[in-house]
């Protein structure tokens, strides 16, 4: 049998997998991806990716395809209450999520994922560092004390073997990995604090325009309807969640508009059948109704339903949705992520979001842990999924809790849940934070343990914010506004943590410049002075430099005014000064590949015995 020998294997090419090999193959780290699958799954299962996904995605140089190919912006959640089945009924309770949070981009994206995969995948296609193998089924694993070996079966039968210093694995919650692998060795996917466990059936449908031609006696022609006028009354924008007591459901378009996807989610009662409950009988006398209206909302006597010939069935299947997370994330050389790590229930369009925050996560850290010299990787590796389980355990209770908020069956806490809201959102600060949703809490702060990679002075441990600029470069090759993220980690840079100095006018950049000529050194190499980012906090700053890192923070008119706007709404509620005040107005940022900050500092002492210790946690100095 021959075996090949790489850095990096990664079972498994859904979202959380390429999303991996991207950011690996942006660090030079080689990898192999085994997918069992040939071809990207066709199946459209997520559709919804938050702010952070979106970031990321950014980063591995997507954002031109998000809003053009990708999917469009969900503007607005509207929670609806009552049992009357009328997608148009007033909601109790809408989020805005077309404003512009702490990443810079809108709250959540609809989209279509096998377009997602296909551009993910776009980014390691000709990168010389990673190799994947579709049609490729793990058949077995095991591991020594420096390596970690796969058997893997080829699509024409034929067994390889694949040497590796590490495995990670993104195979899902059924994949071979945890259920063959690391199971029998305690990794087990157990219920959350936050227990949740119901079946939902899931319909996706493809949506074809009913025309006078197609169909003559539709009566809504007669009223001066046009095909895309009949779209919109029976499929509307926006996403809902239908608060119904007797039948808790979610309905959404999702990819691009012109896609004409429709989503919708019910759950299954207690004494009913999954299997039986997505057969079409049981959809007619669920989802048609909603696709149903009454003939006097036109002054028609009939009721107007729309055209079932016009309806392709993509998906129609039951999923048992929980709140589950592995008890250990990693153990030796084996690594999960992704759905294999952790389930999350349908609420919150957290399941890809999570698996890409787990990605960028251990991808930094997978670089690091390759070094030849670099001994203490399981430290390394229990420290990332210590500090990913707090934000996962933020969005799982959120999720959960807003699982329990739409699926309410009490008439008495539905009656004093719809009063209050009512009540509340005349007031119109507590609207407006209200309408931020789960946005409001983006700036948490993980709480430091000993051997989390951050310190806990400062910022440490904040996600550091992410806002429009303008390059001050005099020879820059792109004029115009752009993100502050695209600047701090632009490609060619060659440390993996980055150095971000505010400053307050361009003119303070060259004494700066000199104060931190021995940051290299305090770091030993780890940061570079060359490769700093200096972020300029005065909007109004005109002046240029020959320096290529040097930005000043732009304005919400400016981006709206620029190609990045293209595609999604103009920026509300932006606040261009978001980094200085998260990080309380400290000059100095030292930021993680994953856009964690690893430390802020008031001065430049402060920042070298930072950089100090930075040095020792990449070289696995204790």
């Amino acid at each position: 049998m021959n075996q090949e020998e790489v850095d990096v294997i990664i079972c498994g090419c859904g979202p959380t997998g390429a999303m991996l090999a991207g950011y690996l193959g942006s660090m030079n780290v080689r990898c192999i991806i085994l997918e069992k699958e040939s071809g990207i799954v066709t199946d459209p299962r997520g559709i919804a990716l938050d702010e952070d996904g979106i970031r990321l995605l950014q980063g591995l140089g997507l954002y031109q395809y998000i809003f053009s190919d990708i999917g469009t912006c969900m503007e607005k959640f509207k929670f609806v209450t009552g049992t009357q089945q009328d997608l148009h009924k007033e909601p109790f309770l809408e989020l805005e999520l077309g404003s512009s949070g702490p990443t810079g981009h809108v709250g959540v994206i609809s989209h279509k994922q096998p377009v997602l995969e296909k551009h993910l995948r776009s980014k390691f296609s000709r990168d010389p560092s990673i190799d994947f193998r579709p049609g490729s089924m793990v058949v077995s694993i095991f591991e020594d004390a420096d390596h970690v070996y796969v058997d893997y079966k080829d699509s024409t039968g034929e067994i390889h073997r694949v040497q590796s210093k590490f495995l990670a694995a993104a195979d899902g919650k059924t994949g071979f990995t945890r259920k063959n692998y690391l199971e029998p060795k305690g990794i087990i996917l157990e219920s959350t604090t936050s227990k949740y466990s119901e079946t939902w059936v899931a319909l996706n449908w493809k949506i074809t325009l009913p025309t006078p031609e197609t169909h003559p006696e539709f009566p809504l022609w007669k009223l001066g309807y046009l095909p895309e006028d009949v779209y919109n009354q029976f499929f509307p924008n926006h996403f809902r969640f239908l608060c119904n007591p007797n039948r808790p459901a979610v309905c959404a378009r999702f990819g691009k508009l012109e896609d004409r996807l429709w989503r919708f989610e019910f759950v299954v009662t207690q004494g009913e059948n999954g299997d039986e409950m997505s057969k079409k009988e049981n959809i007619s006398k669920i989802v048609y109704p909603y696709i149903t209206h009454k003939g006097d909302k036109y002054g028609l006597t009939d009721d107007v339903v729309f055209p079932e010939d016009c309806i392709t069935v993509i998906r129609c299947r039951p999923f048992k949705f929980a709140a589950r997370s592995c008890n250990k994330w990693a153990l030796g050389r084996v690594i999960l992520c992704g759905d294999a790590a952790h389930v999350f229930p349908p609420f919150g369009g957290q399941g890809i979001a999570s698996g890409f925050r787990d990605a960028s996560a251990i991808a930094w850290r997978l670089a690091v842990a390759c070094r030849p010299d670099f001994k203490p990787y399981e430290k390394l590796l229990e420290a990332w999924y210590l500090e990913r389980k707090q934000q996962l355990d933020v969005s799982l209770n959120s999720t959960v809790e807003n699982g329990y908020f739409v699926t309410e069956r009490n008439a008495f806490i539905i009656f004093v849940r719809d009063w209050a809201f009512w009540v509340l959102q005349k007031i119109p600060h507590i609207r407006r934070w209200l309408q931020m949703g789960q946005r409001r809490y983006r700036s948490l702060k993980y709480v430091y343990q000993p051997g989390l990679a951050f310190l806990p002075q400062g910022a440490g441990g904040k996600f550091l914010p992410q806002v429009y600029c303008k390059r001050l470069n005099v020879n820059a090759t792109i004029k115009g506004i752009t993100f502050t993220d695209d600047i701090i980690f632009e490609s060619g840079k060659k440390s993996l943590f980055q150095l971000v100095v505010l400053l307050d006018h361009l003119k303070e950049l060259e004494e700066v410049q000199k104060s931190l000529k021995h940051i290299d050194q305090h770091s030993r190499n780890e940061l570079l002075a060359s490769e700093c980012t200096y972020i300029v906090q005065t909007p109004e700053e005109i002046g240029n430099s020959l320096y290529p890192y040097v930005c000043r923070i732009a304005t919400s008119e400016e981006f709206a005014q620029s190609p990045l706007c293209d595609g999604r709404p103009a920026p509300l509620y932006y606040d261009k000064y978001l980094i200085k005040k998260e990080v309380s107005n400290h000059k100095y940022i030292i930021v993680r590949p994953d856009r964690l900050i690893y430390m802020s500092c008031v001065d430049k002492e402060e920042l070298f015995e930072a950089s100090a210790s930075l040095a020792r946690l990449l070289a696995g100095a204790s």
